[in-house]
């Protein structure tokens, strides 16, 4: 008799596994991994997020709401990492991984850096895990309209060293200095 519970309750872990397996790869298909660096001298930044795509809906202020706290992507939690001391826009933010957080807004964007990993990002309700506790620097970024739809969000690295978010009709500079 045990057994029997034995091999059914194997049989129900290697279903749930599979199962499991199944979901992250159908997220993960609609939302990729997306891995940025930026390296000069000896100042390495890093970025990784999962870019969910527009797929014809409305993006800001519908899917991205105004005024809510937006883990910056799909999937996983945003993560940034530098190995050394920056300033984000004149505000020091020691060496590190920190979770990167957005509360996006019509004319700008609040861009905060926490210092606490997430796993997920969000709840079963949909709603960001971010603890405002642990924020560690939080900058506004002024709102640059592009002129034509970008159909996937994006992180890069730009110019002199810029992080760039960009997603729909909708762009934002976060200037990064030593």
């Amino acid at each position: 008799m045990i057994k029997k519970i034995g091999i059914v309750l194997g049989i129900i872990i290697v279903l749930l596994f599979g199962a499991f397996q199944f979901i992250t790869y159908q997220t993960k298909k609609a939302s990729p991994e997306h891995h940025e660096t930026y390296r000069n001298d000896d100042l390495e930044l890093s970025i990784f997020y999962c870019s969910p795509s527009k797929r014809g809906r409305q993006i800001m202020d519908s899917l991205v709401l105004f005024g809510k706290v937006w883990r910056t992507g799909a999937n996983e939690a945003t993560t940034f990492t530098t190995n050394k001391i920056i300033k984000v826009n004149g505000q020091e933010l020691p060496a590190g991984t920190y979770t990167l957080w957005t509360i996006p807004n019509k004319n700008q964007w609040e861009v905060i850096f926490n210092s606490k990993a997430y796993g997920w990002g969000v709840n079963w309700s949909q709603e960001a895990l971010r603890e405002p506790e642990f924020d560690v620097v939080s900058i506004s970024a002024p709102i640059q309209e592009l002129t034509t739809t970008q159909e996937e969000f994006s992180i890069t690295f730009e110019g002199d060293v810029n992080m760039v978010m960009a997603w729909e009709n909708t762009k934002i500079n976060v200037p990064i200095s030593m």
